[in-house]
């Protein structure tokens, strides 16, 4: 997985840090955003675990803070349900520009609810999950019950959330009174999936029943049997986060690339920007791609890396061929090799001393029950591969273009 802190600014002018993860030796095949839980941030475990476990099947995650929270601007206290939405519209609007607009959105808790709401609002949206959902935002007042009417009366109090004091303002009451979960539902048009526990002693499992019994189809329902409302257990966020990728693929379009096709032994190919690039070996597909440091993604190994990975194995199979047709004990061969280029020096056949030559240095490490004599046989069968000679042959390239 790749990962990045972003920022990006929301509709009141404060910046908002995310996190970017994508996935390893592919683009992603489409971007997603997540929403946090009530007074959480983005670097909860159950938010990275589940992260973790979308970038693993191809998707590109952005998670943050919303205003007020983690490392965000703002003031908690002048936020409200509204404000998160919003929030989360303001994320997908970086994405689209910067990247790809979203097609899938995850809410946690207070954040499956603006998800909902956000999810209604963005056109790319294609797909909505939700994961310990309330049925309606104002299920969150139930935190701080004791303290509503004080809210009420002398407009903020400090309460304890999670072990934190949070100021809790009347206009939050108030908004949060007023979302209207029943009518976004009602005209959502968009696949939703419903994760929720049994056992969720914060938001209790009848939320997910009515949020589906409003919801139209196609809609779905996964029972996260056994977890808490945290998804404190690693097994449980990554149970999570698969599910939703493995469902969402069912609902997002996701554009087909062309397929590689080539009468040739090898295909590769490059598009309009970047280094990243596809290989057709026969029908084996593989990824080359640049360093980050020279301005690749790091997709794949280097165009060098796929010669060493070639003599190596080449090296490697050459030598298991000849082991076993002269049934010597061989448990494994392990081919190190390294690229660099250096001076000419002591080199009788190079015109210009200071010119720099290809080095390559390969240390072969055999494992198995051989004595001296076989195993200097096996070293003068590593240079006789068909890669090494090859290499040390004179080749031609014969190039021409195809109309």
């Amino acid at each position: 997985m790749n990962t990045s802190k972003v920022t990006f600014v929301n509709k009141q002018g404060h910046k908002l840090a995310a996190r970017l993860e994508l996935p390893m030796e592919q683009k992603p095949k489409a971007f997603t955003l997540f929403a946090h839980c009530f007074t959480c941030n983005k670097n909860l475990n159950a938010v990275r675990h589940i992260s973790n476990a979308l970038t693993q099947q191809g998707f590109g995650v952005l998670r943050f803070d919303f205003t007020g929270l983690g490392e965000s601007e703002g003031d908690f206290e002048d936020t409200n349900f509204s404000s998160n939405v919003s929030d989360l519209v303001a994320a997908a609007d970086y994405l689209s520009q910067e990247y790809e607009a979203p097609k899938l959105i995850i809410g946690h808790s207070l954040g499956g609810a603006a998800a909902l709401f956000a999810g209604a609002q963005v056109d790319s949206i294609e797909a909505i999950a939700t994961i310990g959902a309330p049925a309606s935002p104002e299920h969150i007042s139930h935190l701080f019950s004791d303290h509503v009417d004080e809210i009420k009366q002398h407009d903020s109090v400090e309460v304890m959330l999670s072990g934190r004091p949070f100021t809790i303002k009347k206009q939050f009451l108030e908004d949060v009174n007023t979302a209207n979960m029943t009518a976004v539902l009602d005209n959502l048009r968009k696949p939703l999936l419903i994760l929720h526990s049994p056992q969720d002693n914060t938001v209790g499992i009848e939320n997910a029943g009515e949020i589906y019994s409003k919801a139209t189809h196609p809609k779905s329902f996964i029972s996260l049997d056994g977890a808490d409302h945290l998804l404190s257990q690693k097994e449980d966020s990554i149970y999570a986060g698969s599910t939703i990728a493995n469902w969402a693929s069912r609902y997002i379009k996701i554009p087909s690339e062309k397929k590689l096709e080539t009468d040739y032994q090898v295909l590769t190919r490059i598009g309009g920007s970047g280094y990243t690039t596809q290989i057709l070996a026969g029908k084996h597909h593989l990824i080359a791609d640049e360093p980050e440091a020279i301005g690749g993604d790091d997709f794949g190994t280097s165009p060098y890396g796929l010669l060493l990975a070639s003599l190596g194995s080449c090296t490697a199979i050459t030598m298991r061929m000849y082991a076993d047709r002269k049934g010597w004990p061989i448990e494994e061969i392990n081919v190190h090799l390294s690229h660099s280029k250096d001076y000419a020096k002591d080199c009788e056949e190079c015109e210009i001393s200071k010119a720099k030559i290809d080095i390559i240095d390969r240390k072969i490490e055999v494992k198995g029950d051989l004595d001296e004599g076989q195993m200097k046989r096996m070293m003068i069968i590593a240079d006789k591969c068909p890669v090494h000679r090859t290499l040390h042959n004179q080749v031609q390239v014969r190039t021409s273009v195809i109309h």
